[in-house]
């Protein structure tokens, strides 16, 4: 479903370690205190290493973030491939493409707040669109393939559904950062309703009269660089 990573060695290990540590320690204080408010220098008396190992990991504030949105990608990842092996149908993998991704931003609905300010400039590093995050939005979007990967659909759906499964999975994020109900219960019902909506989509999408209309969704998605031209 997805593909395996080399082996670590053990230099290698001990590096990641300490890069983990750094990003954990980080992230701690970012929720604690604040994005803008917390420096590199404070993280390392933290963390106890000194400024320049601290700047050797990482040059910035927002490399840690960039850490943090990788670390996460990479969880979401996980969760959803072992959910979906487990999946009886898409129905259910897509519930769990979506409620893993809200697993796995459980806790870090503060330091999501304070990011977002940037999320939209797309000439940021942490923009959420601009190249800078390319690659992992790229990962994202695997999740939904993988989520699809076993379906029968024509091919001009197969090559839609996944960023557009990533688009509605962004609209549930930015809901989920500001949503204060208990255990986040409205954003699960909201990931419930949405599913149930694209599985009615899914079945109307797909009727070969719904072609025209297929055709020109994908001419949109192209147009706006988010497809690339078959």
């Amino acid at each position: 479903m997805f593909k395996e990573t080399g082996r670590a060695t053990p230099q290698r290990t001990a590096s990641e370690a300490t890069r983990q540590q750094i990003l954990d320690t980080a992230l701690v204080m970012f929720r604690e205190r604040g994005f803008e408010e917390t420096t590199i220098r404070e993280i390392a008396k933290r963390t106890g290493l000194s400024l320049g190992a601290t700047y050797y990991y990482f040059n910035s504030k927002e490399a840690l973030v960039a850490a943090y949105y990788d670390h996460t990608q990479h969880q979401h990842r996980e969760r959803a491939g072992a959910a979906f092996a487990k999946a009886p149908n898409l129905k259910e993998r897509l519930l769990a493409a979506y409620h893993t991704k809200i697993d796995a931003m459980e806790g870090d609905q503060r330091l999501l707040r304070a990011l977002f300010r940037f999320g939209g400039d797309p000439d940021h590093p942490l923009s959420w669109f601009g190249p800078a995050s390319a690659e992992q939005r790229r990962l994202s979007v695997e999740v939904f393939e993988a989520a699809i990967a076993g379906e029968k659909l024509p091919e001009d759906v197969r090559a839609a559904a996944p960023i557009l499964l990533w688009t509605l999975h962004m609209g549930v994020l930015l809901y989920f950062v500001y949503d204060a109900s208990p255990e986040h219960r409205r954003t699960r019902k909201l990931i419930d309703a949405a599913v149930d909506f694209v599985i009615d989509a899914k079945r109307i999408a797909t009727l070969p009269l719904m072609r025209p209309v297929r055709r020109r969704v994908l001419n949109i998605l192209q147009e706006a660089g988010l497809l690339k031209a078959a």
